[in-house]
C-alpha cells in the first residue's frame, strides 16, 4: 500500500492543477455544510423561479406579465442589496443568514399553501417574488462575508471556484427540474420541494459559529498589528462603504471591468431574434443559446485548478473580460449554430474565471468590517448590469442590426478593457501574495 502512494501523489497534485481544488470542502466542516446547503437551495430557487413564471403565464396568458416577474425581483434586489451589505457589517452574520434563509423558506411554504388552496392571483405571486428578493439581498452578503472566516486566505480562490459551480449548477438544473415537476405534479409540489430544500441552508447556518464583524484596532493601523474583534456596535453606513470603495482603486477596478462586459457585450436579449434570423430555429434554439454560457461557466468552475498558480489577479480579470468580449464578437459573426454555441460557452468560461478572481480580491483585500457592504455593491452590479446591457443591446439592434449590436459590443468591450488597462497600472500589478485594495 505504501509503495502505491508516492506514485499517486504527483498524479493527485496534477489533477489539482486542472480540476477544481476541493481542499476547502475537505478541511472545513463548516464550509462544507454551507456549500452543500447553498447547492440545494440554489436548485430549489431556480425551480421556483421557473414555476412562478409558468404560473403567471397560465393565469394571464401574457408575456408582458411574465416579464414583470423579473422587474419585481430586480428593484428590491438593487435597493436592499446595498442595505443588506451594510447590515451584514453591523450584526452577527450567522444570525442575519438565518433570518434570510428562514424568510425564504416561509415564502416558499406560502406559495405551496396558496397553490394547494387554489389561490391563483398574479399580485400575490409578484409580492412573493419581491419579498424573496429582499430575503436574498439580506442573506447573500452575509453568506459571502462569512466564507473568509471559515477557511484560510490561501483557500479562498478555490472556495470561490466551488461557489461558482453551485450557482451555475442551480441555474442549469433548477429550471429544468422545475419544468418537469410542474408538468407531472403541479405547482404545489414544486413549491413544497423548494421549502423543504431551504432546510439544508438553515441547517448549515445553524451549525456555524457566531460571526460578528471584525474591526481594526485603529484606523490606518499597520496590517501586521493584531485586530481587536468585537461585535458590530452602532450602524454601518452604506455611504461609508461607497466612500471606502472610492478610495480603493484595485477593488473599484474589479467592478468597472465587469461592467464593461455586462453593459457593452450582453447579447442575451437578442437570443430569440438571432435564433430565428441566423439559425432558422425556434424556442428550442433560443433555449440552447441561453444554456451555452451556463455550460461554459460550469466548465470554468470544474476546470479551475490551474488558477491557483496565478498571482496577478488584476491581470487575469482584464484578460478574462477581454476574452468574453472576443467570444461575444465571434458569436455575432457566426451563422452555424454549433460554432455559435461554442463561442457562447467560451464566453461563459471567461466570465466564471473573471468572477472567481474578482470575488477572491474582494474577500482578501477588503477588511472584514467592509466585506458585507462590498458584497452588497456586487449584488447591485450583478443584478443591474445585465439588465442595462439588455437595454443597450436591444436599442442598438433596433437602430442598426443584431450583428452590429453583438459583434460591435464585443469589440467595444475589448477596446474598453485595453484602454482601462493602460490607466489602471496598479490593478495590473496586483499581487495575490501582497494584496493591496
Amino acid at each position: 500500500m505504501s509503495a502505491v502512494q508516492p506514485s499517486q501523489k504527483p498524479r493527485e497534485e496534477e489533477k489539482r492543477r486542472i480540476f477544481a481544488d476541493l481542499t476547502p470542502l475537505r478541511t472545513s466542516a463548516d464550509y462544507r455544510r454551507l456549500w452543500f446547503g447553498n447547492t440545494v437551495s440554489w436548485v430549489g430557487q431556480g425551480m421556483t423561479a421557473l414555476a412562478i413564471s409558468l404560473q403567471v403565464y397560465d393565469i394571464t396568458g401574457s408575456a408582458f406579465s411574465v416579464g414583470l416577474v423579473g422587474l419585481c425581483s430586480l428593484v428590491p434586489l438593487v435597493v436592499f442589496g446595498l442595505y443588506g451589505g451594510a447590515i451584514a457589517d453591523t450584526v452577527d452574520r450567522r444570525a442575519l443568514g438565518l433570518v434570510g434563509a428562514t424568510g425564504s423558506a416561509i415564502l416558499s411554504a406560502g406559495l405551496a399553501a396558496a397553490a394547494f388552496a387554489g389561490f391563483h392571483r398574479v399580485w400575490f405571486l409578484y409580492a412573493i417574488v419581491a419579498l424573496q428578493a429582499v430575503c436574498n439581498a439580506l442573506n447573500s452578503p452575509a453568506r459571502s462575508a462569512m466564507i473568509p472566516r471559515l477557511i484560510p486566505p490561501e483557500q479562498l480562490r478555490a472556495a470561490n471556484a466551488l461557489n461558482s459551480m453551485v450557482m451555475t449548477f442551480g441555474t442549469l438544473v433548477g429550471p429544468s427540474l422545475g419544468g418537469v415537476i410542474v408538468g407531472f405534479a403541479g405547482y404545489q409540489t414544486a413549491y413544497t420541494i423548494d421549502a423543504v430544500a431551504f432546510s439544508a441552508s438553515l441547517y448549515a447556518m445553524w451549525r456555524l459559529p457566531s460571526m460578528p464583524p471584525e474591526r481594526d484596532g485603529a484606523e490606518g493601523a499597520p496590517a501586521g498589528q493584531a485586530k481587536a474583534k468585537a461585535k458590530g456596535r452602532g450602524r454601518a453606513s452604506v455611504l461609508d462603504g461607497l466612500r471606502f470603495l472610492g478610495t480603493r482603486p484595485n477593488l473599484r477596478a474589479t467592478f468597472v471591468s465587469d461592467l464593461f462586459a455586462m453593459i457593452l457585450a450582453q447579447p442575451k436579449a437578442l437570443f430569440p431574434a438571432v435564433a430565428a434570423l441566423w439559425f432558422g430555429g425556434d424556442a428550442r434554439t433560443t433555449g440552447l443559446l441561453v444554456a451555452a454560457p451556463a455550460f461554459g461557466a460550469l466548465l470554468g468552475g470544474v476546470v479551475s485548478g490551474w488558477q491557483g498558480r496565478i498571482r496577478h489577479h488584476g491581470q487575469a480579470i482584464l484578460i478574462a473580460v477581454a476574452a468574453w468580449g472576443l467570444a461575444i464578437a465571434a458569436f455575432g459573426l457566426s451563422r452555424n449554430l454549433w460554432i455559435g454555441l461554442l463561442c457562447l460557452a467560451a464566453a461563459g468560461y471567461a466570465d466564471t474565471s473573471s468572477m472567481i478572481f474578482r470575488n477572491t480580491m474582494m474577500q482578501v483585500a477588503a477588511p472584514d468590517e467592509m466585506r458585507g457592504r462590498l458584497q452588497g455593491v456586487f449584488i447591485v452590479v450583478v443584478a443591474g448590469g445585465p439588465r442595462l446591457g439588455d437595454f443597450v443591446a436591444g436599442s442598438v439592434a433596433d437602430l442598426t442590426s443584431p450583428v452590429v449590436a453583438i459583434t460591435g459590443g464585443g469589440l467595444l468591450c475589448v477596446l474598453a478593457v485595453g484602454v482601462f488597462a493602460l490607466y489602471a497600472r496598479g490593478f495590473r500589478r496586483y499581487d495575490a501574495l501582497d494584496p493591496t485594495p
